[in-house]
């Protein structure tokens, strides 16, 4: 296969102004990626983006080059990702494309496409894409140039697509939730799903500003959301993300449920009702309690390297149904083709509804492991993995924790970040650990 040039691991990313998130590029990619769509049925395209201001500007760009390459775009306006995925099957589009940087900063900003399944874009549409990018922008001629329009009616579309996804004969009157949409996508999405069904809301992050999005409230930072949770007396909170992709939940005592924990009351839940299929997949950084507490259910387990893209593909080759990073992107395909964070969501609630339990008492079935992660900013082209300082700090520590712990150091595929992490049984260890690694990656930046 060949290396991709400009596509990461979650599409093309990065500072807004700068490379590849530019008004020329990604008119220059609209026009490539129309290239090599137009060869298929409707010669449509959806596209969607979170709040970020700089959504609007990267939107007027996409169309003016898709409709250079004959292709018209279909507009929904602040969309979550999984919305996009979602829409781009209803309204049998070529490609879905979102504009959003996920749960990375304002100042970022990202292309993400999706097949006309809801998937991500095979390699060799990828490949595809990038081989026009580097040739001539042309134009059709004017009779076959592409048209715009919006649709208007996509956020209620996705709300009765999300209500489908919670039992009917549950409903979530009896509680009180706290609702946190980052600023982000969902913000006019995940309080109405909710609502709907019955619950009691109090939102955050609702706001969007422009350049407020994932700052100090989503699921990147919950710290709001346990605040308000205690607060109101809430029965849960939730927090999604920029684009609504990711979900982390709140017991009613203030205490996060992860990814990890998400997947394994899905799972637990389905096994009781004997709907089960298969296993689940986690990642390399998925915490080892998880691991530990589906084999005690008898659930078949295994890793995945990092990025729901990996999630994916392990699903498919096990024919399972149940995917997750704790980061919390959670993958349901027997419900979503995608990491949905509203979704995820509503199956943890109607396991709450379903047991008569609350999400303190089922999230506690798993035991997790101490485990911390250090993210270090590094420039240049060197790889400070390679470094001999690094490699004998690493060694070092996995002396110290033995077979009870585990050490994971990876490039983030999304940020210019090393990510350390150190899991083990003593959470004491397992931290002075980890900022032991992590000052030997940054001495060697």
């Amino acid at each position: 296969m060949a290396e991709r040039k400009y596509f990461g691991t979650d599409g093309i990313r990065g500072l807004v102004g700068e490379g590849a998130i530019t008004p020329e590029f990604v008119l220059k990619l609209g026009w490539a990626a129309g290239r090599v769509l137009s060869q298929q049925g409707t010669k449509k395209v959806l596209i969607g983006k979170d709040t970020r201001i700089s959504g609007y500007m990267l939107e007027s760009a996409l169309e003016a080059g898709l409709a250079a390459a004959g292709l018209q775009a279909a507009f929904t306006g602040p969309m979550p990702t999984p919305a996009v995925a979602y829409l781009t099957r209803t309204f049998r589009a070529e490609a879905g494309i979102v504009i959003s940087a996920s749960h990375n900063p304002y100042y970022d900003n990202g292309i993400k496409f999706f097949s006309a399944q809801g998937t991500k874009l095979p390699d060799e549409i990828e490949l595809a894409i990038e081989a026009e990018l580097d040739k001539p922008l042309t134009c059709v001629e004017s009779a076959q140039l592409g048209k715009a329009y919006r649709i208007n009616d996509a956020a209620g579309r996705y709300i009765e697509f999300c209500k489908g996804t919670f039992p009917t004969k549950y409903d979530l009157s009896n509680y009180k939730i706290v609702v946190d949409c980052a600023h982000g996508a969902t913000y006019h999405i995940a309080p109405a799903v909710f609502k709907e069904l019955g619950a009691e809301v109090i939102t955050l992050g609702c706001e969007p500003n422009g350049t407020n999005i994932n700052h100090e409230v989503g699921a990147t930072d919950i710290r709001a959301l346990q605040a308000k949770v205690l607060e109101e007396k809430a029965d849960f909170g939730i927090a999604l993300d920029g684009d609504g992709d990711r979900v982390i939940m709140v017991d009613e005592e203030g205490n996060k449920v992860d990814g990890d924990q998400i997947a394994y009351i899905i799972a637990r839940d389905a096994l009781r009702r004997g709907e089960l299929k298969g296993g689940v997949v986690g990642t390399l950084m998925t915490n080892l309690g998880m691991e530990v507490a589906l084999k005690n259910l008898g659930i078949p387990f295994v890793r995945a390297n990092v990025g729901d893209r990996y999630v994916m593909e392990e699903l498919k080759k096990h024919d399972w149904l149940i995917g997750a990073e704790n980061s919390g992107h959670v993958i349901l395909l027997d419900k979503v083709t995608t990491g949905d964070g509203i979704v995820a969501g509503l199956q943890v609630m109607a396991s709450i509804v379903g047991s008569k339990m609350t999400l303190k008492e089922l999230s506690d079935g798993m035991t997790m492991f101490p485990q911390v992660l250090e993210n270090v900013r590094f420039k240049g082209e060197s790889n400070p993995l390679e470094s001999d300082a690094v490699i004998a700090a690493t060694k070092a520590v996995e002396a110290k924790l033995g077979e009870a712990g585990r050490v994971l150091l990876r490039k983030s595929g999304t940020e210019p970040l090393i990510r350390v992490m150190v899991e083990g049984e003593n959470a004491e260890l397992v931290q002075a650990s980890a900022l032991e690694i992590a000052r030997a990656v940054e001495e060697n930046c």
